[in-house]
């Protein structure tokens, strides 16, 4: 067992008198106020960088004296610092206040920048806005497709040679002269279903796609994504309370089962002014393309799958020579993790770094069993494993210099920190982080491979962001300490905790993260909170700051525990990961009963007083575990549950349950509202209305099954709610008190 330990500035806080020679101080219990309705627990994030100068510099937006946005030049090694864009320079011409800005692009020649500014929501992210465009040398600022309405463009980039910008605007691409002004319109079907340039909710959702078009090396050539939407059913929202009458909100939503989106890839020539399709065709009539990068000025290079996810190909396209050629395939029994980055939180794809002066790329593969890094030549399809073991890569931070850059944890599943491996193949792995930094470890590393900013935290240290040159790590300068933070949370009670492992009656050994409340007894009993995700999506056993609200509920006298079943994304081996497939809502479940049976062996935890709690997909394991488990779980919260897997979007549920034309019987046992039947005890489920991710229609089910075999249940509707349930005055506070107070209920 793994036990970690609190902090020395913590511990002095619990000496007895004698030790300390004074009085200690007692520690303070914190209260649901405390935690959302004052800033006495916030902590300091530190605002992103963007490297400049190929990496010899970085820029960040700050705040001048009064409290407006400026963006700061820091220069290394030095850390000169000077104000690059003030105020001033963001007050457009005949207006009195400045923009805001909330992302900043650089020209390739760092002369001019393009600025996102008012922006707004598309499907679950902030995608479209207003562009400006800001000349270093005449300090001029001048607004982007200004003929168009306020906040309406997308993703606007500058060729390499300045002269043009390219953007999408209600689903079309567009180019702009820089000097006149001159638009053109590069696509016309755009609407009705039909995107260009951009994507659809479940591209955006799943595979983490937004941006859908790209420059070529020289600005002749454009590359885009064409999705046609048209066929996709619409799901309908409800907003009830912003009018006297209801208002339904549309959205084009693929439910299992049902056909995704069209997809193929255009490429617009601007000499020619036409657009060329990539005769890319489906398999066996559909598929998704969730990867595309130009490899040169004239080579796309593309990404495949089938609709079941289960066959990649890469596919090279030569716009002169008009040859499609496939340089490199790949199948599963289950499914192709096509993400470079981490398996346990992250779900945008990035593309297939390049090495070798463009004439190779890397991937992220599971054929050995293992998660590896391999580098595959695009002419041969030669293929060179690169990390080499009995371990798994948990992500590609950067590629440079002749060397991958990738978190894995060979020792320590619950861990993340920086190795690098020399992209020549021969497999050993070189530390970066060193091992006084335990914990989540994150990057962003300068294009010269130099410097980073680091970011790391544990279980009960909270964020901390360095500037640290590479390889070395030694650090420059410390961007955030949360000292202040650190000294607040001193003065609480706070809790043990402990890492460890349980093993099923089956065999199977399972990671287990135990949050104890402070002066924790063995020798006394406590109520138990199971917290569960459960899912492929998530790992929860994790060494990272554990946050407000698990101190909170250690205060409160519960044992908080967090266990990861087969199918989570843990670093412990393809055949792990995989034996889900199919069996998402029956393995996930097992699994947490049967741990969950060991561990209540256990003498301090009392089997009369447990719960269990999740959201989203833990949402629907705690109510599998409600219903398939009666009894073992005395209480039940559950939020934003999908209850119903056949109405989830089609890209994530067939990837890990197949087609349900299929093995519709999986869809059945894996499902909540088949069960609820069998509820016993107490169970709270809570939802948002407005749910784009989840439906609200899954509450409604449930609720009718619940009805219908005479359960007694309570509930909790947000009206406009989203997923995340935080919109709104108090909303936050009033989710986590409703939750706290159901808790205290039935647990104490």
């Amino acid at each position: 067992m793994k036990t970690v330990f609190r902090p020395l500035f913590i511990l002095l806080f619990t000496l007895p008198e004698c030790v300390l020679g004074q009085s200690t101080p007692a520690l303070s219990l914190l209260t649901l106020d405390r935690i959302h309705n004052s800033a006495e627990f916030r902590q300091a994030f530190n605002m992103p960088i963007q490297w400049i100068n190929d990496g010899e510099a970085y820029v960040r937006i700050e705040r001048d004296k009064l409290g407006r946005q400026i963006l700061v030049k820091y220069s290394l090694p030095e850390l000169s610092r000077e104000i690059i864009l003030t105020s001033q320079d963001l007050v457009p011409k005949g207006e009195g206040n400045p923009i805001n800005i909330e992302a900043i692009h650089f020209s390739d020649n760092e002369s001019l920048a393009l600025i996102f500014s008012n922006s707004s929501r598309v499907w679950r992210a902030n995608t479209k806005g207003d562009f400006w465009l800001f000349d270093f040398s005449d300090r001029a600022l001048k607004k982007v497709g200004k003929s168009f309405p306020e906040s309406s463009l997308m993703f606007a980039k500058l060729a390499p040679d300045n002269h043009l910008i390219a953007y999408v605007n209600q689903f079309n691409l567009y180019l702009e002269d820089r000097e006149t002004g001159k638009i053109t319109q590069i696509t016309q079907d755009g609407g009705e279903g039909i995107i260009n340039g951009t994507f659809d909710w479940a591209y955006e959702e799943e595979f983490g796609l937004r941006d859908g078009f790209l420059w070529n090396q020289t600005g002749t050539k454009i590359a885009f994504w064409n999705l046609d939407a048209s066929q996709v059913g619409t799901f309908f929202m409800i907003n009830y309370t912003d009018s006297i009458y209801s208002r339904p909100i549309p959205l084009q939503y693929p439910k299992v089962g049902q056909d995704p989106s069209d997809c193929k890839i255009g490429i617009y020539n601007l000499q020619r002014k036409a657009t060329e399709w990539i005769p890319l065709e489906p398999i066996n009539g559909q598929h998704y393309l969730p990867g595309m990068q130009w490899v040169n000025e004239h080579v796309v290079l593309i990404q495949q799958l089938n609709r079941l996810q289960n066959t990649l190909f890469v596919w090279t396209y030569d716009t002169r020579t008009k040859e499609l050629k496939n340089v490199y395939s790949e199948k599963e029994e289950t499914w192709i993790d096509i993400r470079n980055l981490d398996i346990s939180s992250d779900w945008e794809i990035e593309p297939l770094p390049l090495v070798e002066e463009n004439q190779a790329f890397l991937r992220l593969s599971e054929t050995d069993g293992w998660r590896h890094l391999y580098k595959i030549h695009i002419e041969t399809g030669a293929k060179t494993l690169l990390t080499p073991g009995a371990y798994d890569v948990a992500s590609l931070n950067k590629v440079i210099d002749g060397y991958a850059y990738l978190y894995a944890s060979p020792q320590d599943n619950s861990r993340r920190q920086l190795y690098r491996v020399s992209l020549g193949g021969a497999g050993e792995l070189e530390a970066i982080t060193p091992k006084n930094h335990p914990g989540i470890n994150a990057y962003d590393i300068s294009p010269n491979a130099q410097y980073a900013k680091q970011s790391y935290s544990s279980v009960l240290s909270p964020n901390k962001v360095n500037l640290v040159s590479l390889p070395d790590h030694q650090t420059i300068q410390t961007l955030v300490d949360n000292q202040q933070f650190e000294e607040k949370i001193s003065t609480l009670q706070l809790p043990d905790i402990d890492f460890s492992t349980v093993t099923t009656a089956e065999g199977i050994e399972m990671d287990v993260r135990m949050i104890k409340p402070a002066n924790f007894d063995s020798t006394q009993t406590y109520p138990v909170l199971f917290h569960v995700y459960g899912e492929p999506a998530g790992q929860t056993v994790l060494d990272r700051w554990i946050g407000m609200w698990d101190i909170f509920l250690a205060q409160q006298g519960y044992v908080v525990i967090d266990i990861d079943n087969r199918g989570t994304p843990s670093l412990k081996g393809k055949d792990w990961r995989k034996s889900m497939y199919r069996k998402v809502g029956i393995l996930n479940p097992q699994d947490q009963a049967a741990a969950a049976q060991e561990l209540l062996k256990l003498p301090y935890l009392d089997s009369e007083k447990t719960a269990i709690w999740g959201w989203s997909g833990g949402g629907n394991t705690t109510l599998n575990l409600m219903f398939k488990y009666p009894g073992l779980y005395k209480t039940g919260i559950a939020v934003a549950s999908v209850t119903n897997q056949l109405l989830y979007d089609n890209i994530y549920q067939e990837r890990y349950m197949g087609l349900p034309q299929q093995n519709m019987q999986d869809y059945i046992e894996g499902s909540p509202v088949n069960h609820a039947k069998n509820l016993e005890g107490n169970l709270l489920i809570i939802h948002g209305t407005n749910d784009d991710n989840v439906h609200y229609q899954n509450f409604e089910l449930l609720v009718n099954e619940l009805i219908k075999y005479d359960k007694q249940f309570d509930m909790m509707i947000y009206p406009n709610r989203s997923h995340g349930i935080y919109e709104g005055r108090n909303t936050r506070k009033h989710l986590y008190t409703l939750i706290a107070d159901y808790l205290a209920e039935h647990l104490k």
